[in-house]
């Protein structure tokens, strides 16, 4: 768009967030991003897919777990290594060893995917290290009913923080073409970034950010260090009654999931309503099918049936009810206990009834509820099982927190296995071989206070790592950001200017003020020569030639200064004024984009540059202010170019109307303007057949050197310095020549 009034962002005053840890904690990992289709790369993505079987994984050391370290390795013993590439499950990456480079290599000349005699390191086919380790990534790192969905022929993202779908997302980076591959699913064509920005920069524009949760505590120091927010702990309504168990440990994951089930049937079996919490999709069907075996009544709430979400969260707290969920963060229904009387009451009442047969209906399920809510509170409130400790300690309160609401009674406990992830990532595989030896048996659970120091030591190392990818995220969106505000500032301001024939004109100045300056520190010996390069130059830019006796600054932008003053006469001011404004904000947007591809392609490059001992970020700062400067640069030239090339074409009739008009204006011309146009005419005859008439006309009457009085050419020579447009003011102001007297010349 480019009107100013078509926008539809409003300024940033005041932002109240609600589950504010949430957005601005959990979501901030990845930047918002709005997307436009870009190249048609689909058909590679399955080409890959084919093949990615073909590659393993590097054997790990038996005895530590690890993979060989290759850094104190020789080139021989490098190649001894057996596999083609490393999985970093902590931080979902991948890395190609040598071998698997050639591996890769041979794959591609075997199917015919790139040239002969080239190499899938050279520029042209280096892009297919890329398709092969997004393709190992979906295979190994990306899970089906953990990551992801596949619903209705799409691959749709499972949020981790909250169990939901997050509808019309889409994993970047060529991931998610990937996933739909190994998914034999229809691959969407891929996205190109149109903007992007962190959701820390996009919440600090706002001059005042506030917000409310019931899970801040832990990430206080995040919040102040990023947002400048401090977090205020607010009193409980009423006392917390919820009795918070110890963690019951168990060496295996299946004696884990069978402690939970016997723990769920103890607590059904004397009318306990049972909240389990699980991690993901899969784990949550898990115990429903073991729960089904075991013939025990209850719901299961996750991504797949969240439709039926308030009817399963309003019954959680019935009598004897079981319900199993995904991560219950932002869920946003208090579970009653003994259940829902306004849920009930509509039931029964049909969805049909009228507001009088509501009420007789509410009226007898509140009756029944209120029975119930004592029974259930007698037997101990809603009992809240996690059946293992998430990355963070927020999700784990907000589970806990389902339970004891308004000084409820209530209980929760985790139980957790040595193989859940977060203690075979971060406990390692040492805790439980040292487990083993203590003597800890299968199906026999531990609780110890040093234990219970380690998981908590697990998820601090998980919230440092998260901090850190979100640092790093902030660090480079930083330089970024800086940049976007300038471009969006000054597209901005050109939608609000009234008058960029101004603009261009100042732009042309310090263009023609340069190629001089160029033209007259050249050294060349050849005169004449300088004097054709510096004719071709101007001509190449600005789309008009000067006869040699005319090639002076001053001339050419008088001819230009001439050159704005026809095309505003002839199209109209208002007309001009928007065909130069539709012309920058189409090459701002153009440049724009290729900028933000640009910058992602430095970022993913400087990494390489620690290996010199240069600092990635420091490179990526200098690097991208170095190209943003020259895309301004191009901004501004492109642009004034196209103002001084382009040429009006006039209607037949506006064309003899103008005719007319200036045959009455030549009748009353007098000597002077008579021996002005004799002189405008021999110097439009000398410029050469290039030039159309009217062209030709503009550069003569814009070009003349000399003053006409009375009838006498009289030659204006400078009779002080020449002042720059870019040298200081000798008003003594301070500014630049252009920005002060120098504005109007």
């Amino acid at each position: 768009q480019i009107d100013l009034s078509r926008k539809v962002q409003r300024g940033f005053n005041f932002c109240v967030v609600d589950e504010i840890d949430s957005i601005l904690i959990d979501e901030a990992r990845t930047p918002l991003i709005i997307s436009g289709q870009g190249e048609d790369d689909t058909y590679k993505y399955h080409e890959v897919d084919k093949y990615v079987d073909q590659l393993t994984e590097v054997e790990k050391d038996p005895k530590t777990g690890d993979y060989p370290d290759e850094v104190d390795m020789d080139p021989e013993a490098r190649k001894n290594i057996k596999g083609d590439y490393k999985i970093d499950e902590k931080s979902k990456r991948v890395s190609f060893t040598d071998a698997g480079i050639n591996k890769i290599d041979e794959i591609l000349h075997k199917h015919n995917l790139i040239p002969a005699g080239t190499a899938v390191v050279d520029e042209e086919n280096f892009e297919f290290v890329h398709y092969f380790t997004q393709a190992v990534r979906a295979h190994k790192l990306y899970k089906a009913d953990v990551d992801y969905l596949v619903r209705d022929g799409q691959v749709q993202i499972v949020d981790e923080f909250t169990g939901r779908v997050l509808e019309g997302r889409r994993y970047g980076d060529g991931l998610h073409q990937a996933i739909e591959a190994k998914e034999h699913l229809r691959i969407a064509q891929r996205n190109r970034t149109l903007a992007t920005i962190t959701f820390q920069n996009f919440f600090r524009m706002y001059n005042k950010l506030s917000g409310m949760t019931g899970t801040a505590a832990t990430e206080a120091v995040e919040f102040n260090k990023i947002y400048n927010l401090d977090v205020v702990a607010i009193p409980t309504n009423r006392p917390v009654a919820r009795i918070d168990e110890n963690d019951e440990v168990y060496l295996n994951e299946e004696d884990k999931w069978e402690a939970i089930c016997k723990e769920i049937k103890e607590a059904h079996a004397k009318g306990q309503p049972v909240l389990v919490g699980t991690v993901s999709v899969e784990k949550s069907e898990h115990l429903s099918a073991l729960l089904t075996k075991k013939g025990i009544r209850h719901e299961v709430l996750n991504a797949k049936n969240h439709a039926r979400e308030a009817m399963i969260i309003a019954e959680a707290g019935a009598k004897g009810a079981v319900t199993i969920a995904t991560n219950m963060a932002g869920r946003g229904t208090d579970i009653k206990l003994g259940g829902n009387p306004e849920f009930r009451a509509r039931k029964r009442a049909g969805t049909n009834a009228t507001e009088e047969q509501y009420e007789a209906a509410y009226k007898i399920e509140k009756e029944q509820w209120l029975k119930d809510n004592e029974e259930v509170k007698a037997c101990g409130g809603l009992y809240v099982i996690g059946s293992e400790r998430h990355e963070s300690r927020r999700i784990d309160n907000q589970l806990r927190g389902r339970s004891g609401r308004q000084g409820d009674p209530g209980r929760s406990k985790f139980f957790i296995s040595m193989d859940d992830d977060l203690m075979r990532l971060f406990g390692g595989e040492r805790m439980k071989v040292m487990m083993s030896r203590i003597g800890m048996q299968p199906g026999e659970p531990i609780d110890h206070p040093w234990l219970n120091k380690g998981i908590a030591k697990a998820q601090a190392k998980v919230e440092d790592r998260n901090f850190e990818i979100r640092k790093h995220l902030l660090d480079y969106d930083d330089v970024l950001n800086e940049q976007r505000t300038v471009i969006y500032n000054q597209r901005d301001q050109l939608l609000a200017d009234d008058n960029l024939a101004d603009r261009v004109l100042n732009n042309a100045k310090d263009a023609v003020e340069q190629m001089f300056y160029s033209y007259t520190h050249s050294g060349r010996k050849n005169q004449e020569a300088a004097a054709a390069a510096l004719n071709e130059e101007i001509r190449n830019t600005f789309g008009i030639q000067l006869p040699p006796e005319r090639l002076t600054e001053d001339a050419l932008l008088a001819a230009l200064q001439n050159d704005i003053t026809e095309k505003e006469t002839l199209a109209g001011k208002e007309n001009l004024n928007m065909f130069i404004r539709y012309q920058y904000v189409q090459i701002i947007d153009k440049k724009w984009l290729d900028q933000l591809e640009a910058l992602e392609s430095l970022r993913e490059a400087v990494s390489l540059r620690s290996y010199g001992s240069k600092n990635p970020l420091t490179e990526y700062k200098i690097d991208g202010f170095n190209m943003f400067d020259e895309m301004m640069d191009t901004i501004r030239s492109t642009v004034m170019s196209r103002v001084f090339k382009v040429r009006i074409q006039l209607s037949p009739q506006a064309a003899e109307q103008r005719r007319q008009a200036a045959m009455r204006s030549h009748s009353s011309m007098n000597a002077q303007h008579s021996e002005a146009a004799s002189v405008s005419q021999s110097a439009s005859r000398s410029a050469g057949a290039q030039l159309s008439g009217d062209a030709a006309r503009r550069q003569a009457a814009g070009g003349v050197m000399q003053r006409h009085t009375t009838g006498q050419s009289v030659t204006v020579r400078r009779t002080s310095p020449k002042i720059g447009r870019n040298d200081p003011c000798p008003c003594g102001s301070g500014k630049k020549y252009k920005m002060c007297c120098g504005r109007n010349a």
